[in-house]
């Protein structure tokens, strides 16, 4: 539950605190004194987006600090609070502000910790449920039907509706890139004509991995070819020729030390060996490099062909020839995904067609899920509408297919009907008000009055929070263009609901004030801050008080009546009052225990 709500700073209030209790709370007074902004700074600790416009003129920032008291299973709340580096008190308490800079600037705290605006977004939404005259309206828009359906059949649609997407994805990715092979068929035959050249032209030099380091090496042997023959031939007289080599010389050392009996001299003939053996490769390879050398410098010209055939292919794909190589392997793969393009279409239309299958599916799976959602929605709208002063009326919820036309790219065959895969399945949902038995259902964006509508969205929300308890739900004006016996009603079901949530309500209505556990009033002051050409100017501030039971009595008989001081006036609210309190009573002290 919300249990204190301080503002400052913001619209006409220039600081207000307010403790909040479990049950039904309910905000009112006179128009323009502040109430809009007490359901703003709610709003703005919700994580919405911050308004300059909204500080109150001549302060720096607008400050709103609410505190929560997370109820019992709450233990994600209390991780998401964790995880963001805040802090949970000892009470199961958390503190989460909210700062507006007069700049626009924007801050968030959570448990003693500066956190992003969406993460306390996400952390207070999931406590706090804010309702108010735009969510009727938005209540009209065929999409925010379809979420509420959604909302209302809980995890299993929400699953199904995961899985439609993923499949809806597959199918898109493989429709585009048809299309794109579709008309790029010029584009892929020209990007063909190039690849086979570059492939023929590599071909045709047929290079080695490593060519071309090893044909520089050689023609700069070859450019110095005497020399380096000369260079050979010493070294290897040297090492390797009979008679005076160093492997020769080294053999009569070792023949002289096996033939001694002086141990310290034996002991050198492992030495001798080994420098025998290395000598006698250096040898081998000596023998090996001039054998190789190339036997007049004719060869050259030759080397130089082949390392101007190199070059132009480094000049055209790659760096090395290595490169070159690779860049013929990819080509030659590239080449056969689009040589046949005809062949590759193919390929994709039957994916295409398996991939529209399982949409086709999925989409069926949702709206298995939904049809039988919607059945069981609109009986509990409806009796929540025979307790709120609209008996004869009922509330529909029809799922019908969303019927695609015939050049729409994203139709799928539904049960032998073209249906639009849009993002959130092949539905339309659309909520109808029954107005009597006899009547036709109407869409109640053409058939609801706003008194209705508003009905109708209070019985929604009712029937879309039965399954939670202990979250905090805020109505601003619900109950507008309602007045009456209906008035009552609403009154009297707010106040069942507080049995199992913190309801708090923005009203004009004294039906509903009546039925509240406790009563806020906002009060208007204006203080005179010097003299205009019309005369005195004023500064209007709001203040936040908590009202006794005399104090009700006054407030609803301005409410009725604008007679707050009418001897009349408090008999009405005194007899509105009692008859609110005896139909609460032992249910209110119930909820209470239960909200808290």
């Amino acid at each position: 539950m919300l249990e204190e709500l301080t503002i400052e700073g913001l619209g006409v209030i220039e600081h207000a605190s307010a403790r909040l209790h479990p049950g039904f709370t309910v905000l009112t007074g006179e128009t323009g004194a502040g109430k809009t902004m007490i359901v703003t700074s709610l709003h703005l600790l919700s994580g919405a987006r911050a308004d300059a416009g909204r500080v109150r003129t001549g302060s720096s920032k607008a400050i709103i600090e609410g505190r929560f008291r997370l109820p019992s299973g709450a233990g994600e709340v209390a991780e998401m609070v964790s995880a963001a580096g805040g802090e949970v008190d000892d009470d199961d308490s958390v503190i989460a502000v909210r700062t507006v800079a007069a700049d626009g600037r924007s801050r968030a705290h959570v448990g003693g910790r500066s956190v992003p605006v969406g993460v306390l977004g996400q952390i207070t939404t999931s406590l706090l449920t804010i309702h108010g005259q735009n969510d009727q309206l938005r209540l009209l828009k065929p999409e925010h039907q379809r979420s509420a359906l959604d909302t209302f059949a809980g995890a299993p649609a929400a699953k199904a509706l995961t899985g439609y997407r993923s499949a809806r994805d597959t199918w898109t990715g493989i429709l585009d890139e048809l299309e794109q092979r579709r008309g790029n068929m010029r584009e892929l035959a020209q990007e063909a004509d190039r690849l086979r050249f570059g492939i023929g032209e590599i071909d045709v030099v047929d290079p080695s991995p490593g060519e071309d380091t090893e044909l520089t090496a050689t023609i700069r042997r070859l450019t110095d070819l005497e020399t380096i023959r000369t260079t050979a031939v010493s070294a290897h007289g040297i090492v390797a020729d009979e008679g005076r080599s160093v492997i020769d010389g080294l053999g009569q050392v070792r023949s002289l030390l096996e033939s001694s009996t002086d141990d310290t001299l034996r002991g050198l003939l492992p030495r001798v060996a080994e420098a025998l053996t290395v000598v006698t490769d250096v040898g081998a390879e000596l023998t090996d490099f001039l054998s190789d050398l190339p036997t007049d410098a004719d060869s050259l010209d030759q080397l130089l062909t082949r390392q101007a055939e190199l070059k132009a292919l480094l000049r055209k794909y790659a760096p090395d020839i290595d490169g070159v190589i690779e860049w013929r392997d990819e080509a030659r793969a590239r080449l056969a995904e689009i040589e046949d393009p005809a062949g590759s279409i193919e390929e994709l239309e039957a994916a295409l067609a398996d991939a529209a299958h399982e949409v086709a599916k999925a989409a069926g799976k949702l709206t298995a899920i939904r049809l039988k959602a919607a059945d069981s929605m609109g009986k509990k709208v409806s009796r929540e509408l025979a307790g709120l002063a609209m008996g004869e009326a009922a509330v529909a919820v029809a799922v019908t297919g969303d019927r695609a036309s015939a050049d729409d790219r994203l139709a799928v065959d539904c049960g032998g009907e073209l249906l639009h895969a849009g993002p959130n399945g092949t539905d339309r949902v659309e909520f109808s008000l029954v107005a009597h038995r006899d009547a036709q259902p109407l869409p109640i964006a053409r058939s609801a009055s706003g008194g209705e509508l508003s009905r109708v969205m209070l019985a929604l929300e009712v029937v879309l929070a039965e399954p939670t308890s202990g979250s905090i739900m805020v109505f601003d004006e619900v109950d507008a263009g309602v007045g009456g016996a209906a008035a009552v009603e609403i009154g009297r079901r707010l106040s069942r609901l507080a049995r199992a949530h913190q309801v708090i309500v923005v009203t004009h209505l004294p039906q509903v004030a009546a039925f509240a556990d406790n009563h806020l009033v906002i009060g208007k002051q204006v203080r005179s801050v010097g003299a205009g050409k019309a005369g005195r100017t004023g500064k209007v501030t709001s203040t936040v008080r908590t009202l006794d039971r005399s104090e009700r009595v006054a407030e609803l008989a301005r409410m009725l009546a604008g007679l707050g001081d009418s001897d009349t006036g408090r008999a009405h609210a005194e007899e509105l009052l009692a008859t609110a309190e005896a139909e609460r009573g032992p249910a209110t002290e119930g909820g209470r225990e239960r909200a808290g």
